[in-house]
């Protein structure tokens, strides 16, 4: 049982592109890598059914290509591309800690990884390994916030961890407002309401739409996925 009073066997956890590339500007770091691999790698450990989906906003992010003159659909192609790039990389670094892990692109390109099904990464689930999810839900247009809440409720996961470079959401950027107000729960109505930049509308309404909490924490700490399963760190609960 973890501290918000229920326990959780399976969960996603949204990690962006951005989250990847440390102090750099663009790419991978290693290290930063290494750490989030480790702490992924550490909750399958503990029995808790681990599915990651992530960004390529490091690599090419399709909002970015469509705005310097690539179309929209095509330049969102590219970046699903990007994602499983990063799935790759995560991939190797959580078998290096001794986890194994599978990579699950929803484009198929399987001389390199399998493509996605729900059986598929429920079998993988099933056998305690990371089930990394790449290429976003295989269609332009939508988000990987989008990608990661759809993949919860195929796996019939039972929260979402929103990892992001602040420890929670707030009423406005803390890094440009010093009076910016930190929520420790608030729904997710509330959330759309508000406009505050957490998730897309489509990500929220399919949480919603399935009952699915939201976890929204900082990936910078060493331990910080596990202590959002459990609870025990600093965090924003987003409730249905």
């Amino acid at each position: 049982m973890n501290d918000f009073g229920r326990p959780w066997r399976r969960v996603v956890v949204k990690l962006s592109g951005e989250a990847l590339m440390g102090s750099g500007s663009h790419g991978l770091d290693v290290a930063t890598v290494e750490r989030i691999a480790a702490d992924l790698a550490e909750a399958a450990r503990r029995g808790v059914e681990t599915a990651v989906v992530v960004g390529g906003g490091n690599f090419f992010r399709g909002i970015a290509g469509a705005e310097k003159g690539i179309e929209r659909a095509r330049a969102d192609s590219i970046g699903m591309l990007a994602t499983v790039m990063n799935g790759l990389a995560i991939e190797y670094a959580i078998e290096k800690q001794g986890r194994s892990a599978r990579v699950l692109s929803a484009i198929a390109m399987p001389t390199i990884c399998e493509p996605y099904s729900r059986q598929t990464a429920l079998h993988h689930l099933g056998k305690g390994r990371v089930v990394v999810l790449a290429g976003g839900t295989g269609n332009p247009f939508f988000t990987t916030d989008t990608g990661a809440a759809l993949r919860a409720a195929e796996l019939s996961c039972d929260a979402i961890l929103k990892a992001t470079q602040v420890d929670g959401v707030y009423s406005a950027d803390p890094k440009r407002d010093p009076n910016a107000r930190r929520f420790e729960t608030l729904t997710q109505d509330d959330a759309i309401m508000q406009n505050l930049a957490i998730m897309d509308t489509a990500a929220f309404a399919l949480a919603r739409e399935n009952r699915i909490p939201i976890v929204v924490f900082s990936i910078k700490e060493k331990g910080a996925i596990c202590a959002a399963i459990e609870g025990s760190g600093k965090a924003t609960l987003v409730v249905p």
